[in-house]
């Protein structure tokens, strides 16, 4: 297998290449981006969420695939249901909803409630469907620290690395929807999807960089995000679409910030300090590493060591590695 290349200028902690999960834990807290990014922890057993929602998104990319390349319906829901279950023979979750049965059903039902869907495919001009399309671009600017980079080290203009920055990732689906161009993006959630839910999209980050993406991509005008939203629930499961636009406007101003964040993060490696944002420590149903946060930090890499995994370095999370 091919080593993939570091996300990192060599011999720095500065990250050069971002997508939406790793600028997303910047943004969020220094501390936490650095135990996922840099140090590599993750948590001892596998997520049930993330694997539900990585076979749920596998699934759909499936059928999304055979739809574009002509297969009928039914052979379509066949073919991906009969893969699903196959590639799912290992997993038998201890989880009140996202168990294997709801996974199957659930991926039955959105297949059925979306049977006519008027949203279609996107053929890209290479005659390819644009599904689980990979995007790879370079920004007109990169860190302003070379490899010496290091703690304490004061730079100059001739220590400027070449290297530009990159913004990466992955789009579910790109469609065309009553005459404009979308993103798709499919969700699970346990809960009720209402406005509430919705409104976590405008602004966010992940919405935002495909929006910024797909048009880069494409090359052409892209209307925002299409967030098809799965609840899963015991005995049943529904589904509720959303929308977030995104103007040009919108997008220049966030792609401007990422100078702010960058920099930041440049700052943070080259002081080798990544302070803890205290006022997330309580988001999304609570950070992973608080009770690691909440201790001295002198004893911090014990509780770290005892209650999560330290990844190999080719194992870690990483923008560039392709999927």
């Amino acid at each position: 297998m091919t080593d993939v290349q570091s996300c990192f200028l060599p011999g720095t902690n500065i990250q050069f290449a971002f997508d939406s999960t790793s600028l997303g834990y910047l943004k969020t807290c220094a501390r936490l981006y650095y135990y996922h990014m840099i140090e590599g922890w993750t948590s001892n057993d596998e997520s049930v969420h993330l694997r539900f929602g990585i076979e749920y998104h596998r699934a759909l990319q499936d059928y999304d695939i055979s739809r574009a390349n002509g297969i009928s319906y039914q052979d379509a829901v066949h073919d991906t249901i009969q893969e699903l279950v196959l590639r799912t023979a290992d997993f038998n979750p201890d989880h009140k909803t996202k168990t294997k049965d709801n996974l199957i059903r659930t991926v039955i039902w959105y297949l059925e409630t979306f049977k006519d869907d008027s949203a279609e495919t996107v053929i890209l001009s290479d005659g390819r469907p644009a599904v689980e399309q990979s995007f790879r671009f370079e920004l007109d600017w990169g860190p302003q620290h070379g490899i010496k980079a290091g703690p304490n080290y004061q730079t100059d203009e001739t220590d400027r690395a070449p290297q530009p920055y990159i913004l990466s990732g992955h789009l579910d689906r790109v469609v065309n929807f009553s005459g404009q161009t979308f993103v798709m993006d499919r969700k699970t959630t346990t809960t009720t999807p209402s406005d509430y839910y919705f409104n976590q999209f405008e602004p966010n980050n992940q919405m935002t960089l495909y929006s910024f993406a797909s048009k880069v991509v494409l090359d052409a005008p892209v209307r925002g995000v299409i967030i098809d939203c799965a609840q899963i629930a015991v005995g049943f499961s529904r589904f509720v679409r959303g929308f977030t636009y995104r103007t040009p406007e919108q997008i220049e101003e966030w792609v401007g910030d990422l100078r702010y964040w960058f920099a930041l993060q440049e700052q943070f490696a080259i002081a080798d300090n990544w302070p803890m944002n205290d006022t997330a420590c309580d988001k999304f149903g609570g950070c992973r590493f608080r009770e690691v946060c909440s201790k001295q930090k002198s004893v911090r890499p014990n509780f770290l060591a005892a209650s999560f995994k330290q990844l190999e370095p080719s194992q870690r999370w990483n923008p560039l590695k392709p999927r």
